[in-house]
């Protein structure tokens, strides 16, 4: 048991080593190319708008906290 929550641990800090140190993630839908293919055309990838990337979960996350956090204490 010990062992499986220092791996969950771990891996968590991980994860928010990477959300700091790379932010941002390629895109999931369009694998990082800005366009997908429908209907045997392609379009620009509606997800990233074209943009290739995408704000990694944790850090959209993050940045809701921060927002929240200054907001309440101005």
């Amino acid at each position: 048991m010990l062992t499986a929550m220092a791996a969950v641990l771990v891996g968590l800090l991980g994860y928010v080593v990477m959300c700091a140190a790379r932010p941002f993630a390629r895109c999931r839908k369009c694998a990082g190319t800005g366009e997908t293919e429908r209907f045997g055309k392609a379009r620009t990838c509606p997800r990233c708008r074209g943009k290739k990337y995408r704000l990694r979960v944790g850090r959209r996350l993050h940045n809701a906290w921060r927002r929240t956090y200054d907001d309440g204490t101005r």
